[in-house]
C-alpha cells in the first residue's frame, strides 16, 4: 500500500495554500480561454499539496523542505500566515472585481467616444469628420472585441448575449463604411443608431448603474472641456459646455450629493472664467474638475 510521507514545511504548506488563493482569484476574474483553465488547475493542485504535505514534484525529484520535521515554527508565524489565509480572499476578490470592471468600463468608453463621434457627424452631415470618426472606432471596436470576445472579465462572465452583442455591433459598423464614405449620410446616422441600445443592453444586463453608463458619457465631454482649458480656448470651451451640462444633468438626476455638486461646481467656475476671458486660470480649474470627477468615477463607476 503507497504511504504518503509528507515532504513540504509548515511555511510550504502555507504558501502553496495562499498561491491556490491568488490562483484562483486570478482565473476568476483577470483571465479567460486556456490560460483561466491553466490557473484553475495551478490553484487546485497548490491547495491539495498545501493541505496534504505532500508534493508530487518534490517525490519524483527526492527533495523536500520537511527534512528537520522536528523543527516547528512559531506561533506568531502561523497566526500571520493564517491571517493573511483570510484576508487574501476578501482583498484580492474586491480589488480584483473593481480593477476589472474598471478596465472594462474605460474600454468600453475608448470605443464609445469615437462612436459617438461619428454618430453626431453623420447627423450634422460632415463627412470627412465622420469618416475619421468612424475610423477610429473602428479601429477600437477591433481592440475591444479582439480581448473580450475571447476574456469575460467576472462583471460579465455570466452574461450569454455577449459575444453575440458584440459581433452584430461589428457587423452594422461594417456594412455601413461605404454609406460613411461617400452615402447617404442621414441613413448613415440611422444605421448608427441601430448600436447605441445594443452597447445600453450590455451594460444595463451585466449590472453597471445608470450612473456608471452616465459618469463615462459625461467623461468623453469632459475631456474636451479639460483640453480646450490647457490649450486656454474660451470659445472652445463656451462651444462643448451645453453638451457638458446636458450630460451631467444625467447624472444628477440619478444622483445628486456633494461630490457630485463638487463637479457642477467646478464645471460652472470654468464657463465662467472662459466667458470673462480668464484664460491663465483655466489649467487649474479644468485640473481641479477633472480631480472631482475621479473622485466620484473611482467609488461609483
Amino acid at each position: 500500500m503507497f504511504k504518503i510521507v509528507k515532504n513540504e514545511n509548515d511555511i510550504d504548506r502555507f504558501i502553496r495554500i495562499i498561491l491556490a488563493e491568488l490562483f484562483l482569484i486570478a482565473g476568476l476574474f483577470w483571465f479567460g480561454g486556456v490560460l483561466q483553465i491553466i490557473f484553475y488547475v495551478l490553484s487546485l493542485v497548490a491547495l491539495v499539496t498545501g493541505i496534504t504535505g505532500f508534493c508530487g514534484l518534490y517525490k519524483i525529484l527526492n527533495f523536500s523542505t520537511n527534512k528537520n520535521s522536528e523543527k516547528v515554527i512559531s506561533r506568531k508565524v502561523k497566526i500571520i500566515f493564517i491571517v493573511l489565509i483570510l484576508i487574501i480572499p476578501f482583498i484580492g476578490i474586491y480589488y480584483s472585481d473593481f480593477f476589472t470592471k474598471k478596465i472594462f468600463l474605460e474600454n468600453y468608453a475608448a470605443m464609445n467616444q469615437y462612436y459617438k463621434q461619428a454618430l453626431f457627424q453623420t447627423g450634422q452631415a460632415k463627412r470627412p469628420e465622420a469618416i475619421e470618426n468612424y475610423d477610429k472606432f473602428i479601429v477600437e471596436y477591433r481592440n475591444f472585441s479582439g480581448k473580450y470576445l475571447n476574456y469575460h472579465p467576472f462583471v460579465i462572465s455570466g452574461d450569454g448575449q455577449f459575444n453575440a452583442d458584440v459581433l452584430r455591433v461589428g457587423k452594422i459598423s461594417s456594412d455601413l463604411k461605404d454609406v460613411i464614405y461617400t452615402g447617404d449620410l442621414t441613413v448613415a446616422h440611422t444605421g448608427l443608431e441601430a448600436i447605441r441600445p445594443i452597447f445600453q443592453d450590455i451594460l444595463k444586463r451585466n449590472n453597471f448603474s445608470m450612473l456608471s453608463v452616465y459618469l463615462v458619457d459625461f467623461h468623453d465631454i469632459m475631456e474636451k472641456i479639460i483640453t480646450a482649458a490647457d490649450n486656454k480656448d474660451s470659445d472652445g470651451i463656451i462651444a462643448v459646455y451645453p453638451e457638458a451640462d446636458s450630460a451631467l444633468k444625467l447624472v444628477e438626476g440619478v444622483i445628486n450629493d456633494s461630490d457630485i455638486q463638487n463637479i457642477r461646481k467646478n464645471l460652472e467656475v470654468i464657463l465662467i472664467s472662459a466667458k470673462n476671458g480668464d484664460s491663465a486660470s483655466l489649467s487649474k480649474e479644468a485640473a481641479d474638475l477633472k480631480s472631482s470627477f475621479i473622485k466620484v468615477y473611482l467609488t461609483r463607476g
